[in-house]
């Protein structure tokens, strides 16, 4: 089966350079998984609300494709699930005919997930002006608040070549580089995220 993924991310607008490094980042973390070959698509839609739209509107369609949601958490989240999780940040119902494996979330958001492979981020911004140890420390990466998480990448990169962070000239080319077992272990919604996958492109 052929999946959709609709990723928050790559912009205000669909058909920019920052949407296709958007796409390709997540394409490149999802190739490392060995899915089957060209089963999986990624839709950069931009801002948050966006991607919801776009998704509501490709499960209305009902092409066959299995349909997936896939937007920054923005905060800690409890055990009922991505839509419990959704519908009380958000608002956001679930479509007609949806079901639970199609949302997900990145805890707290994407910039988390480069914290699980700290070897990728030595890696990108290379020299020993990295300052990897002032980063968080917590094997759970989906503890780490958004708030502290952003400021504390910005200054562990400030005197980098590359200079700090910046989600757009940095962001996915780092996603490109991470270890998605490395992923798995630091993340529980990233690994179930990855589960569907397997299975939906296996069915």
């Amino acid at each position: 089966m052929s999946v959709r993924v609709y990723v928050e991310g790559g912009g205000d607008y669909k058909h920019t350079d920052t949407a296709t490094a958007c796409r390709s980042g997540f394409q490149e973390l999802f190739k490392k998984l060995r899915l089957p070959e060209r089963r999986v698509s990624v839709i950069a839609c931009g801002t948050r609300r966006q991607s919801y739209r776009d998704f509501r509107t490709a499960v209305r369609q009902q092409t066959g494709d299995f349909i997936i949601l896939l937007v920054d958490s923005e905060g800690p989240v409890d055990a009922l699930g991505a839509w419990a999780h959704l519908h009380a940040t958000d608002g956001w119902q679930p479509p007609a005919g949806a079901t639970e494996d199609q949302a997900h979330l990145m805890v707290q958001c994407m910039e988390a997930w480069f914290l699980a492979d700290r070897e990728a981020l030595r890696t990108f911004y290379e020299g020993p002006e990295f300052l990897a140890g002032s980063l968080p420390g917590q094997a759970n990466i989906e503890q780490i608040p958004k708030r502290s998480l952003l400021p504390a990448l910005k200054h562990a990169s400030k005197q980098t070549s590359k200079g700090p962070y910046d989600k757009v000239r940095h962001g996915f080319a780092l996603l490109a580089l991470i270890n998605p077992h490395r992923l798995r272990v630091a993340s529980h919604h990233a690994s179930r995220l990855f589960d569907v996958l397997i299975q939906r492109t296996n069915a």
